[in-house]
């Protein structure tokens, strides 16, 4: 078998692995496939999601969901204004026993996951949310002087309010970077609310059975890995980013008015990495600047940050990066 042979081979057995995925999700979340597609991207990239929304949309629902049918580790923290770091990573117990030494034991927090829902995540202070910092960059937690390592496959998806909702903190920047996508999740439409009504309003109970275990899970992201990018595609991707920033020559007019700081280097390895899985997804083991294009908005919109005018005039991080994507060319002499 030669290696192309081999390779579409590979890229049918990933779109059939990721149809089943998706039809399983879809028999407990209604509508939503670019949000789901975008969880299951995050996924396949060995990264974080960060879900954003008002309450009852379901994004709870939608991670749990995929915890069920990826047969992995789920736990859940529910961000309060109260909790603690040591509630997310753990902590060192004094063992006494009787006549014997006094032991110290680590219990773990539940960060030691395969999947890990940050609930609300944006209602805990600062302080708090970074405790994630180490566990999401470097899949491991360091307490005192000793390092646990976490199981792969690891993922973080946390959902957050609005930040114009009461009781919410922002998120640091340091830790917005560690996320891969940012996905907006939207309002239903009638005809979907139709279908959350029944499902929800009726005895009718879905049961989600695990359609893919730990190893293919582990698979699929090697083969990402492989996809491979043409020089013109991935410099398409780096002067997308570079865009953002006010003080770059390609910068758009709303970029150089309404924009603080562009995007980092981890904004450019999430772009080519979505785009390497969307074309994964439609059966092609070459990534195109359609794909970059697409996967711009949600590895991007977390990643700039506007200035106070921007801020203050309510201009959307999407509008600024939908401007660089129309007016940038495709090449550049």
């Amino acid at each position: 078998m030669s290696d192309v042979e081999e390779a579409r081979e590979e890229v049918q057995a990933f779109q059939k692995q990721v149809g089943t995925l998706r039809e399983e999700i879809g028999r407990v979340i209604v509508g939503n496939r670019e949000v789901v597609d975008g969880v299951i991207t995050c996924v396949l990239a060995g990264s974080h999601a960060l879900l954003e929304g008002v309450p009852g949309l379901g994004k709870t629902m939608l991670v749990r969901t995929l915890a069920e049918a990826l047969a992995l580790e789920f736990s859940r923290i529910q961000f309060t204004p109260d909790l603690m770091p040591a509630d997310i990573l753990g902590t060192v117990v004094v063992e006494e026993t009787h006549g014997g030494p006094t032991t110290f034991e680590f219990r773990k927090g539940p960060v030691f996951a395969n999947i890990v829902l940050a609930d609300e995540v944006n209602r805990a202070t600062p302080k708090t949310q970074s405790a994630l910092l180490e566990a999401m960059q470097e899949h491991r937690v360091t307490i005192g002087r000793t390092t646990y390592q976490l199981e792969e496959p690891y993922f973080v998806l946390a959902t957050q309010n609005p930040l114009e909702m009461e009781g919410t903190y922002p998120l640091p920047e340091a830790q917005l970077d560690r996320f891969f996508f940012k996905l907006v999740v939207p309002f239903p439409s009638r005809e979907e609310l139709h279908t959350i009504i029944d499902r929800t309003t009726t005895d009718q109970e879905v049961k989600v059975k695990p359609v893919l275990s730990r190893e293919d899970v582990l698979g699929m992201q090697k083969l990402v890995r492989r996809v491979p990018v043409a020089k013109h595609v991935q410099d398409y991707a780096i002067r997308t980013v570079l865009a953002t920033h006010p003080g770059n020559a390609e910068a758009t007019e709303l970029v150089k008015r309404f924009v603080r700081t562009g995007a980092s280097p981890r904004g450019v390895q999430a772009v080519l990495l979505g785009a390497k899985i969307r074309a994964l997804f439609a059966g092609r083991f070459a990534a195109s600047i359609e794909d970059v294009r697409v996967s711009s908005l949600p590895a991007l919109r977390h990643r700039i940050l506007r200035s106070f005018e921007g801020e203050a005039e309510g201009v959307a991080e999407d509008t600024i990066l939908q401007e660089i994507l129309k007016k940038l060319p495709e090449s550049k002499g």
